[in-house]
């Protein structure tokens, strides 16, 4: 079997807010931007991976889910409890340098992991896990 990785969703709930982080703070290019019945789900991507999506989705893309569990999905997303991603850079120092510099809620500095990386930690406006690994040697 030939089997890659095509998309990954992470529940944002401000898509614009969103975009300033993933596009403008990480670089990532928009590659969609859909509306439908009132939610909006928003692709981004590394310019070095065409083919690899994570899309910014709303938190409970059901039009009709009760109230009662769109407040249990908010309160499970501003607690960072839903998903993440882990993304590698070349540089996690300079990576870390430059989430700093915008301003994102910094959970670990730079450090150098037991098992072979050196990685830090944000979350991002949403509230989501984000980590950023560098291999090591």
């Amino acid at each position: 079997m030939d089997l890659k990785i095509s998309q990954c969703f992470i529940s944002v709930d401000d898509h614009d807010r969103a975009l300033a982080f993933y596009r403008d703070v990480l670089g990532l290019e928009v590659r969609n931007d859909v509306g439908f019945e009132g939610m909006r789900w928003v692709t981004v991507g590394p310019p070095l991976q065409p083919d690899v999506e994570i899309v910014l989705e709303p938190p409970l893309a059901d039009p009709n889910a009760p109230e009662e569990d769109r407040r249990a999905v908010a309160e499970l997303l501003a607690k960072g409890l839903l998903r993440g991603v882990i993304f590698t850079t070349e540089n996690c120092d300079a990576t870390y340098e430059r989430l700093l510099a915008a301003d994102a809620d910094i959970l670990q500095e730079p450090m150098d992991q037991p098992y072979g990386v050196r990685d830090c930690a944000v979350r991002d406006p949403a509230g989501n896990l984000l980590r950023f690994t560098q291999r090591k040697g």
